[in-house]
């Protein structure tokens, strides 16, 4: 089985995440491997980059920060996300990268 960046699980959007903490801005960038690469202006330390980057990607997808759980990875670069019920995706996941 192929691991991909991202996958559905019924009306939750699961994200295999590659972060870059201390950049110059908040950004969702292109798919390496298997993983979605984020950047976030955070520090990475004590699990704030990762706190960051929740807070990011729930406004990115229109959601609360509530709906978004960090599975693994709070204090790691590689992470899983799942995010409940996305109202909104950015264009680099587009609905055909999900079939």
């Amino acid at each position: 089985m192929v691991k991909k960046a991202f996958s559905w699980e019924g009306d939750t959007l699961v994200l295999h995440i590659l972060g870059t903490p201390n950049a110059k801005r908040d950004a969702i960038g292109q798919v390496k491997g298997h993983q979605l690469c984020v950047s976030v202006t955070a520090v990475p330390k004590a699990g704030r980059a990762t706190d960051h980057m929740v807070r990011f990607l729930a406004e990115e997808f229109g959601v609360s920060v509530k709906d978004i759980q960090v599975v693994f990875g709070r204090m790691n670069i590689n992470k899983q996300l799942r995010i409940k019920a996305p109202k909104r995706l950015p264009s680099v996941i587009s609905q055909q990268d999900l079939l």
